[in-house]
């Protein structure tokens, strides 16, 4: 089993990582598809999973192309020679993505891997499909910039998008930089505040992917359970739970500056209601674009995450109740 370090030497490289995730897409080399692209699926679980979802927020208002983040064995029935299937794994064994990649090949999907060995970096060398092989020896959720960045280079590479993200990811490392010390801070107070609660985290739609990042960092690093939901969709269900709240709860709202109107005046209002039986703490968000605020508030919160664990006396590398599950799935 790989020894890994303390979680925090991990979130310590989040900065450092996006000019090395530059450089490797820089020079990936990405081959023109035979076939016109008419949808994408990325393919990938957890940690190599959750970079889909954010590139899916990120290329929103640039991709003419549908976008699905796929996190299952399977593939969508619309899987043809016309998608763009990119196969997104840390390992290169996860179960769940071989299966997908395999069905793709089935499908004569145009296929691109991102990986740092196993499997699919076999797979993808025997048959000469396009990797980018990214550094290894890390826990996944500790290599989101890795995985995300190379999405969009592949994106870029195929002329699926623009170069506007690729340069203001480029000016996103001295951003974070400059604002490191006050992160680390916020993060020390929010988790206090979280300190024995159940995280609830809210943000509006574009938000999602960053908020499903906040509730698998809680997971995986502070050992705790939590949920998220996202206005306006929350205000037509999960509202009016709140009339019998069980448990003591925490209400972490995900805010930016440029929050659609309406959105930003629902958050209100569901803070008025939550506030009647929880704590409400907001996370503003800074930076001069939305990749910028995404990637302030992620790093922002896997440092909550990580200073959790340390509140509650949790390792936040271990994840011993998932390699017992992959133990048992082996036996099948």
């Amino acid at each position: 089993m790989t020894k890994y370090s303390s979680m925090d030497v991990y979130i310590d490289g989040f900065i450092q990582q996006i000019p090395t995730a530059i450089e490797i897409g820089e020079s990936a080399s990405i081959s023109s598809p035979q076939e016109p692209i008419s949808n994408i699926v990325v393919s990938g679980l957890g940690g190599s999973g959750i970079g889909a979802v954010l590139t899916s927020a990120l290329a929103a208002d640039e991709l003419q192309v549908p976008f699905m983040a796929n996190s299952d064995y399977f593939l969508p029935g619309y899987v043809s020679k016309n998608t763009l299937l990119i196969i997104s794994s840390y390992s290169g064994n996860t179960e769940e993505t071989v299966n997908a990649m395999k069905l793709g090949m089935e499908k004569g999907a145009k296929i691109v891997c991102i990986t740092s060995n196993g499997k699919i970096m076999a797979t993808a060398k025997a048959h000469g499909f396009d990797v980018i092989q990214i550094p290894g020896g890390m826990p996944p959720r500790a290599c989101l910039n890795l995985s995300f960045v190379q999405q969009l280079f592949v994106l870029n590479k195929l002329g699926l998008i623009g170069d506007t993200l690729i340069n203001q990811l480029k000016q996103t490392a001295a951003h974070l930089t400059a604002e490191d010390a006050a992160i680390r801070a916020e993060a020390k107070s929010v988790a206090q505040q979280l300190d024995g609660k159940i995280p609830v985290i809210y943000g509006e739609t574009r938000m999602e992917a960053i908020a499903v990042r906040f509730r698998q960092q809680i997971n995986e690093n502070g050992k705790m359970l939590c949920w998220h939901h996202v206005v306006p969709e929350m205000n037509h269900n999960e509202l009016v739970g709140w009339k019998n709240v069980n448990g003591p709860l925490a209400v972490v709202f995900l805010k930016n500056d440029d929050d659609y109107f309406r959105n930003a005046r629902r958050m209100e209002i569901v803070g008025e209601v939550a506030s009647k039986y929880a704590d409400v703490i907001t996370i503003q968000s800074k930076g001069s674009n939305f990749l910028e605020k995404a990637l302030y508030t992620i790093y922002l919160t896997d440092w909550i995450s990580f200073y959790l664990a340390e509140l509650n006396g949790s390792d936040a590398v271990e994840v011993n109740v998932i390699d017992y599950l992959k133990g048992e799935l082996a036996k099948i």
